[in-house]
Order: C-alpha cells, then structure tokens, then sequence
C-alpha cells in the first residue's frame, strides 16, 4: 500500500505515459473503410527526372535518350541521377532533340504525355512510349524517431508510416498525438498535426508523402519534465526531498 503511494506521488511529480498516449490507430476497428485518394504533386524546382523514350525500333530512339555513361564507385541511384535532367527555378528543362520544356504544374505523367504527343506530332517518333520518373524523391525527419534524418525513396507512393517506419519507428519518448507534417508544393507551405493515436488522418492528404515532407516528433510531457529534472540540480534535490518526506509521512 505504501509503495501505491510512492509511486502515484512519483507519477504525478514526474509524469506517467499511459496506453492511450503510446498505441497508434486505436480506434482502428471503428473506422469504415474508405476509398484512397492519391493526387500526384506536380513537378517542382531542382526535381531531377529521368526520361526514357522506347519504341518498337530501338535504334530510333536512341538520339531521344541521354547516354548512359559507367563511372567507377558510384550506385545506380547516383549515376540516374548524374543522366537525369534538371528541373530549373522556373520550371524548366532542356530535354534532348526537342529543347526547352515547360513542366510548370505538371506531374511526371503529364509530362511524359505531353512529350509523347510532341515526338508524334512533330514526325519524331511513330507510337513512342514515354517514361518519367522523380529520382530524388525525399522527405526528412526530426525528433523522437530512432534514426532521425533524410531518406531518399524511389516509390511512386509512400505512406506516413512507411516513413516512420524507415527512420526506425518513434522512440517511447516521441507524442504521438502530434506529429507534425511541414509540406511545400507551388510555393506554399501547409503544416499538418496529425495524431497517430487516432485513424481519422488516414482519410486525408496526410496519409501520403510528398517530396521534400518534413516530420517532426516532439517529445511527449514526460522526456520534457524528466529533461529538465536531469539538468537541474535543484530540482532534482527538491524532488528527493518531496519524496522522502511523503515516504517519512507514510511510515509514521
């Protein structure tokens, strides 16, 4: 009995972390299932894409894509990149035989359609088959995560969790009734806070990452007040002295 209340004083000195503060998607099995809605974001500056042009006749397309040249000591991912091509500040790229072309508010698909038309139109190519592709797709994350940090992916989709996942999952530290989501597309900035605790966010345009999300998991109240205790000597005497005294009283 006595150690009950030694350790609901200690609980409410220092704070405790219940199960309704630490499991995700609790009312899960509540939810109804719902349709999902990926809308594609649109190309942005400093994209590198990478655009292959086939068609029945390989040769005729060989002048269309750029040459694929063999660097020692460098991955697949780097050498797309170095043949990508760069998407400029305003939104532009030199695309081989056919020059300067505009990707403003297009996504990877668009573009490749918009190319296959051009390539047929203008007598290039006869039933071209056009590939684009974002080679630098990335999203960061900071905070209460295991390994906090950038992660590059290649997918053309990839869930919030997918990217917790990958930066090892949120330490028992990490709020998850307020995870923030930072997004900027066509120049705009969007802040998300999303509470992993709950479903209702899958339903959003949250559920997905973008290129460039940043994720940011604060410490819950818990890793807040044990942090300021460890780095005040006072407190941590005045907490000693509480709690020896409420052991005192209990004894008596």
């Amino acid at each position: 009995m006595k150690t009950s209340y030694l350790l609901l004083v200690t609980c409410l000195i220092l704070g405790c972390s219940t199960k309704k503060n630490i499991l995700y998607v609790q009312d899960i099995d509540q939810s109804n299932s719902a349709e999902l809605h990926f809308e594609t974001p649109a190309i942005q500056a400093n994209d590198i894409l990478k655009i292959t042009v086939s068609t029945l006749e390989p040769s005729a397309a060989i002048p269309y894509n750029k040459a694929t040249t063999m660097l020692g000591n460098v991955s697949n991912l780097e050498l797309m990149r170095l043949e990508g091509y760069n998407v400029s500040e305003d939104l532009t790229i030199e695309f081989t035989q056919l020059g300067t072309l505009s990707v403003y508010n297009k996504t990877p698909f668009q573009l490749s359609s918009a190319i296959k038309q051009r390539l047929e139109l203008e007598g290039h190519l006869i039933n071209p088959v056009v590939n684009v592709r974002l080679l630098n797709a990335k999203f960061t994350v900071l905070g209460e995560v295991k390994k906090p940090g950038t992660y590059n992916f290649t997918e053309s989709k990839l869930t919030l969790l997918q990217a917790i996942g990958l930066a090892g999952d949120l330490t028992i530290n990490g709020q998850r009734n307020d995870i923030k989501l930072i997004r900027e597309t066509n120049h705009e900035r969007s802040i998300f806070h999303i509470d992993l605790t709950a479903s209702d966010w899958m339903n959003t345009s949250s559920y997905y990452i973008y290129p460039n999300d940043v994720i940011i998991v604060d410490p819950n109240n818990t890793k807040v007040k044990s942090a300021g205790l460890v780095g005040n000597v006072g407190t941590v005497l005045t907490v000693t002295s509480v709690l020896l005294s409420t052991i005192i009283l209990l004894t008596r």
